[in-house]
C-alpha cells in the first residue's frame, strides 16, 4: 500500500496531524496500536483536559476539525496565579491575568480529552483521502532519498513520501531514525481528575502554588447540575502515589486542603489517573523523510497550557511548508527548513515551562517567600504582564 503521508500515533496531535493533511487532499494513513477510548466512564478514557489557545483554536477551525467541538468548548477568559506558599494552607498573593488586556477574545477553550478523540475519528471516519487504523502500531522505518517504508506491526509494510511521528514521548518512529532526547525528570507525578464544588469558577481557570507543584483548577461545563472542573495535581512522586491510593473521603478531604478551599468543598466527580512529569525535547525534528511533532519531540509539565498548543504549531509548520514543496512533500529541503523553523521556539519553551515548574515546586520557606514576591513584582508592571500573556498565547516570538 502507498500513501503520501502516513501519521505515526493516533492521539490528539496525530489525528489532528492527518486532519491537517487531508485537508490539503493528501492521501493519509494514521496509525495507533490502542484503540481511542471515547467515553469518559470507559477503563483507560483520558481524563485530562486540553486548553486551546487562541491560535491554536484558528489553526482547528482552518482545518475544519473546530466546528465539532465548539459546542463541547468551555471558555477560559481568566487565568489566575495563587501562591499559598506560607506557613499555613491559604491564599497569600492572588494575580489575574484576563484575556480582555490584550484580546477580544478568551485567552483559549477547554475540552476534555476523551471527546477530543471522539470528535477527531469521527471528523477523519468522513475524510474520503485519510485511513485511521486502530490496534496497528509501527514498529520499521527504512528511508532513502525517494520515499519511506514503514513496517506495521500486523506483519505488513506501506510506503510513503512523508512520515510524521506523532507517537509520544518514547516514539518508536524517532528511534528507528537514530534520533536522540534530552530528558529531565523530577520526581513528579501529575493526578488527574474531575470534581464538583459549590463555588462557581466563572470561566477562570486557577493556578495554587505551594510546594510540589500547582494545583489547577481548568473550567468543565456543569455536571448534575452543579460546577465543575478539571484538576491536574503535581506532586513528588511517594506523595502523589500515597494520594491515589486514599478512599475517597480521605482524598476529598486533601484536594479541599490543597485547593485552599478556593471553590468550598471539593467533590470527586471521576476516577482517578496518574502520569510521570518530565520535560523532553529530541535533538533534531526531522531524518531521511521523517518529521517530529507533538511529544515526539517535545514534551513539557502542564503548566500553561502549553503542550499541544506547541504541538498543533509544529503540524501548522510542517503543514505550510509541505505547500511549498508542491509535489515532493518530504523532500530534505522542506525538513530541513521544518527543523529549522520549529526548533528554536520549543528549545525555549521547554526550558521556560522546567524552571516554572522547578520553581512552583519549591518546599524551603525562605524560596516560597521569594516566589511570592516575584508574582507580586511581575503582576505590577503592565507591560511585563501583558508581554506574558502574549507569549503564553505564542503571539510573540519566545
Amino acid at each position: 500500500m502507498t500513501y503520501d503521508i502516513v501519521v505515526s500515533g493516533g492521539g490528539i496531535a496525530g489525528l489532528a496531524a492527518a486532519a491537517a493533511f487531508g485537508a490539503e487532499g493528501h492521501s493519509v494513513l494514521c496509525l495507533d496500536p490502542a484503540p481511542p477510548v471515547t467515553d469518559r466512564n470507559a477503563e483507560g478514557a483520558d481524563l485530562r483536559t486540553t486548553a486551546f489557545l487562541q491560535p491554536a483554536q484558528a489553526f482547528l477551525d482552518e482545518i475544519g476539525l473546530w466546528a465539532r467541538l465548539a459546542d463541547h468548548a468551555m471558555p477560559l477568559q481568566v487565568m489566575r496565579i495563587v501562591d499559598a506558599g506560607g506557613e499555613e494552607a491559604k491564599a497569600r498573593v492572588t494575580k489575574e491575568f484576563n484575556a480582555s488586556d490584550i484580546s477580544d477574545k478568551p485567552f483559549g477553550w477547554n475540552l476534555p480529552n476523551w471527546l477530543l478523540r471522539r470528535e477527531f475519528v469521527a471528523h477523519l471516519d468522513a475524510m474520503q483521502n485519510v485511513t485511521f487504523r486502530a490496534g496497528v502500531g509501527t514498529v520499521s522505518l527504512f528511508t532513502r532519498e525517494a520515499e519511506a517504508r514503514v513496517g506495521l506491526s500486523d506483519g505488513t509494510k506501506v510506503r510513503c513520501k512523508l512520515v510524521i511521528a506523532a507517537d509520544g514521548r518514547n516514539s518508536p518512529m524517532r528511534k528507528a531514525a537514530g534520533i536522540d532526547a534530552q530528558t529531565t525528570r523530577f520526581g513528579q507525578k501529575a493526578l488527574a481528575f474531575a470534581v464538583t464544588h459549590p463555588i462557581p469558577h466563572g470561566n477562570v481557570s486557577t493556578e495554587i502554588h505551594r510546594t510540589g507543584g500547582p494545583f489547577t483548577f481548568v473550567p468543565l461545563p456543569d455536571l448534575d447540575g452543579r460546577p465543575s472542573s478539571a484538576i491536574v495535581w503535581m506532586e513528588e512522586g511517594p506523595n502523589a502515589e500515597a494520594l491515589l491510593a486514599l478512599d475517597t473521603d480521605a482524598f476529598e478531604e486533601a484536594m479541599t486542603a490543597r485547593s485552599c478551599s478556593l471553590f468550598g468543598p471539593l467533590t470527586l466527580a471521576s476516577r482517578r489517573t496518574i502520569w510521570p512529569i518530565i520535560s523532553q525535547h529530541a535533538d533534531r525534528l526531522s531524518g531521511e523523510r521523517l518529521a517530529l511533532v507533538a511529544e515526539a519531540a517535545h514534551v513539557v509539565p502542564p503548566i500553561g497550557a502549553q503542550g499541544l498548543n506547541m504541538s498543533l504549531k509544529d503540524i501548522g509548520a510542517l503543514r505550510d511548508l509541505a505547500r511549498q514543496a508542491g509535489g515532493d512533500i518530504g523532500n530534505r529541503k522542506m525538513l530541513d527548513a521544518y527543523h529549522q523553523n520549529r526548533i528554536a521556539d520549543i528549545r525555549a519553551r521547554v526550558a521556560g515551562i522546567t524552571l516554572l515548574n522547578r520553581t512552583s515546586m519549591l518546599s524551603a520557606q525562605p524560596l516560597r517567600d521569594i516566589r511570592a514576591t516575584g508574582l507580586d513584582a511581575l503582576y505590577t508592571l503592565k507591560p511585563v504582564r501583558k508581554t506574558l500573556m502574549q507569549l503564553g498565547l505564542g503571539a510573540r516570538g519566545a
